[in-house]
């Protein structure tokens, strides 16, 4: 069995696999007071809440952008698991070719979204991801990765708002039905997610016309890529999953070599 971890800049996903196999996952926050043993507790018990040994675990492949947090869990799994872990980053033999001026930029879940996006669906491709950056990373017809947009969240933008406005208050992140609010709460839900919409629409359009390209599947992930599936064009798929299916992409690209 493969332990995947996807370590981000607000939350922490832990997958397992089995023969290729997601079987069970995690969603946890990226703390970064959290000690290797507290690290090894809550994975322990996740485990064996699912009734999965954590001896029985053969390997694990982390992808991170905390770097301090990823410290962490490889030596975390060094102690405790006596596995070695594999880390995501742009050196790592895999065969996906970064076109970036500085492939050592892009970012370990950029690149594990666009390696399961390239093997899990047609190219070319857009892949949009809600997370604490709104990102769009681009792939050519040849699976190549040309590049892409890093955009604010629109979660921390609404919470900047929150903090910055001082007669405004946090609200429930849902769409009104009307663009034109009634109630502050509604005005302000507006203004964020059909703010959020807009902008993320008009930066597709803008890769397709930069492209001279239509022809772009738009594959969404993100833990709240859910709620922004009725508003974003010609979306090809919603996979919460991706970049966890991206690191057992790249394990086994890289334990084949």
């Amino acid at each position: 069995m493969l332990l995947a971890i996807d370590i981000g800049n607000t939350n922490s996903v832990f997958g397992i696999f089995k023969d290729g196999e997601l079987l069970t996952h995690w969603r946890l926050t990226s703390a970064m007071m959290r000690t290797v043993d507290e690290s090894w507790i809550t994975i322990k018990l996740l485990c064996e809440e699912e009734g999965i040994q954590p001896n029985a675990l053969d390997d694990v492949i982390i992808g991170s952008v905390v770097p301090n947090v990823s410290d962490v869990y490889a030596t975390m799994t060094e102690k405790y698991l006596d596995i070695t872990p594999i880390i995501v980053g742009p050196d790592l033999p895999t065969d996906l070719n970064i076109l970036y001026d500085d492939p050592g930029q892009v970012g370990a879940d950029r690149i594990c979204n666009t390696i399961a996006g390239r093997e899990l669906y047609d190219l070319p491709q857009i892949i949009l991801d809600f997370g604490t950056a709104t990102t769009f990373d681009v792939l050519n017809e040849g699976g190549d990765y040309m590049g892409g947009v890093i955009m604010p969240g629109f979660e921390i933008s609404a919470k900047d708002l929150f903090k910055k406005a001082a007669r405004l208050f946090k609200v429930d992140l849902n769409f009104p039905d009307n663009v034109i609010g009634k109630t502050t709460e509604e005005s302000m839900q507006s203004g964020i997610l059909y703010g959020a919409v807009d902008s993320i629409n008009g930066i597709i359009r803008r890769i397709k016309g930069e492209l001279e390209d239509d022809d772009l599947d738009i594959i969404v992930t993100g833990g709240v890529g859910k709620l922004m599936l009725p508003h974003i064009d010609d979306i090809r798929v919603y996979n919460p999953d991706l970049t966890l299916y991206g690191l057992r992409i790249i394990f086994e690209q890289v334990r084949g070599k």
